[in-house]
């Protein structure tokens, strides 16, 4: 029997990857993205390799519309065995500077639409067993405004929560510096992010990595030996230290 995921944030960048390489696994899905055409060209693109795909256009910071995701994840009757917690967006690194609507939007969308989603995934899930991968970040272990501070939440979540359901894995990943739009979103375009590019993953290796973890039942994945090599240099690091590292790439 194929598994059905759910993917936020499914449209680019790591949603996308984690979309195609679950659907090359043979794995069904539902696509969640504000864009509706890029959703409709993905989802396309996926049937065509013979996955099942639905979709949701859903702003998610929007009651109504993310309440139709929610309604998805609880029904037992077309089951969802994995829920990848991924939409989000980056600001400036500096708070003040920021309009603080901006903030309480990426704080809502980081961190309690997250919640509210596992919230709705997990009776179901509780039954019958489940999987649920966060997109957290290297930010999550160090000083990095806003950002860092909302991943580490995920963080701390996915690490608790993973060994509270019996039957249910819950794994927080955290990439480093990767090749997706998300720094473009920022207006940093490619090669102007002031990061050195043996620092850069890409969307293929931070996908394939963190499903591996999840199937094998971990709590955290860090992909790649550099990353994981810094994220323990970080116990032993003074936070000023850690706040020079973290404020590169925007």
């Amino acid at each position: 029997m194929s598994k059905t995921a759910v993917i936020t944030g499914a449209s680019s960048g790591l949603g996308a990857e984690y979309a195609r390489q679950l659907s090359a696994a043979g794995g069904d899905l539902v696509l969640v993205a504000r864009d509706k055409d890029a959703l409709g060209e993905l989802a396309d693109e996926l049937r065509a390799r013979g996955s099942e795909v639905e979709t949701i256009v859903a702003d998610l910071l929007k009651p109504r519309q993310r309440a139709r995701v929610e309604d998805r994840l609880r029904d037992r009757s077309r089951p969802v065995d994995i829920l990848i917690n991924n939409a989000g967006f980056g600001l400036p690194l500096s708070f003040a500077d920021v309009e603080i609507e901006r903030e309480v939007d990426h704080l809502r969308l980081h961190v309690e639409v997250s919640m509210r989603l596992m919230h709705a995934a997990l009776p179901v899930m509780r039954e019958r067993g489940g999987r649920i991968l966060n997109v957290a970040s290297v930010a999550a272990f160090i000083p990095r405004s806003t950002y860092g501070a909302a991943k580490a939440w995920l963080l701390s979540f996915s690490r608790w929560a993973n060994g509270y359901y019996p039957g249910v894995t819950v794994t927080a990943v955290c990439p480093g510096y990767t090749h997706t739009n998300f720094h473009e979103r920022l207006g940093l375009p490619p090669g102007q992010e002031g990061v050195a590019g043996w620092m850069w993953l890409t969307p293929q290796r931070v996908v394939r990595e963190s499903l591996r973890d999840l199937a094998r039942g971990r709590s955290v994945s860090v992909p790649s030996w550099r990353y994981r090599a810094l994220t323990a240099l970080t116990k032993v690091v003074p936070d000023s230290v850690l706040a020079r590292i973290g404020s590169r790439g925007r």
